[in-house]
């Protein structure tokens, strides 16, 4: 099945410029998200993760479904003041400012083995932090996984752990 086939792209979203990638009909369609999350179980399944970590938000939909063919937990990475009790903070630079991701502070145990999920790799920003707020945890990353790659913006380079993709676009 072409996965690509159900992801639309809608210009100028949310911003002039932008080409937004929208998973909002992959997983609307039963047999493609179906698709989806077993070919993401099948990249993300070697590395044996005891937990994926999800990135606020669609991570969260890509990462729930594939950890349940792992048999794995789910932990969530999200922006500040979302989490309840004590949390893990890290900033990081954007282009344009910084910006702040969480985790509950007991959400990895030590030396546990890590995957990070997420939707889109796009400039690689917000999974590297996310890679650096589960390391200083304790957690052992042992790789990042996304539905769809903009390779174009070259993110994967920003990462220090291996990195799996779906699917791939090579320009906007």
């Amino acid at each position: 099945m072409d996965l690509k086939k159900h992801v639309r792209q809608i210009p100028d979203f949310p911003k002039p410029g932008i080409n937004f990638f929208d998973i909002s009909t992959l997983i609307g369609h039963a047999e493609a998200w179906r698709t989806t999350v077993e070919r993401m179980a099948a990249l993300v399944g070697p590395w044996k993760p005891d937990y994926l970590a999800a990135v606020d938000a669609r991570g969260f939909l890509v990462a729930a479904a594939v950890a349940i063919p792992l048999n794995c937990g789910v932990v969530m990475v999200r922006k500040p003041g979302k989490l309840p009790g004590k949390v893990k903070s890290h900033a990081y630079e954007l282009e344009y400012g910084t910006d702040t991701i969480e985790i509950q502070h007991d959400a990895v145990p030590a030396g546990k083995r890590v995957a990070v999920v997420d939707d889109l790799l796009a400039t690689g920003g917000t999974l590297a932090a996310a890679i650096k707020l589960l390391s200083s945890s304790g957690a052992q990353v042992v790789g990042a996984a996304c539905l769809i790659e903009l390779a174009f913006l070259n993110g994967r380079a920003k990462l220090d752990v291996p990195v799996q993709t779906l699917l791939s676009y090579d320009s906007d």
